[in-house]
């Protein structure tokens, strides 16, 4: 296969991988959001920095608020794990799940409330960009 060929086919996959996770992972959490477990919803008024200890859902405002930066660190995460795979290198997603799993344990511990959100978002984030990282590996070949 071409060399461009190939840059080209690892660019795209390294795009819609994270743009099209950050899609993704929306729907998925908005779905949750739905669903008849997914927390209690927040009454009126401004987020409080307090501990989260009752979940509002994993859409909620107050899991979004402890888990601030999620959208830059999933975007981060699904482009490092499509590009292990795309590298043969899949003992990459192994990394990639204990660094975002040890640098939210603090938060995690502290906001109980999060942590569904943070489950959700981090397997849909995962699946996704695996499997657009895989289908552009076989691409490659």
């Amino acid at each position: 296969m071409h060399p461009a060929l190939v840059a080209g086919i690892w660019a795209g996959a390294l795009l819609v991988s994270s743009a099209g996770g950050w899609l993704v992972t929306r729907l998925v959490l908005r779905l949750a959001s739905r669903s008849r477990d997914a927390g209690r919803a927040r009454r009126s008024g401004p987020v409080v920095l307090q501990p989260l200890r009752v979940s509002d859902g994993p859409d909620g405002e107050g899991a979004q608020t402890v888990l601030r930066g999620g959208t830059w660190i999933g975007v981060l995460e699904r482009l490092a794990v499509s590009a292990s795979l795309l590298a043969g290198v899949p003992e990459g997603v192994a990394v990639v799940v204990a660094v975002k799993g040890l640098g939210r344990y603090p938060e995690l511990r502290e906001n109980p409330g999060a942590s569904e959100r943070f489950v959700i978002g981090t397997l849909a984030s995962l699946l996704w960009s695996a499997a657009v990282g895989t289908l552009a590996q076989r691409l490659v070949g």
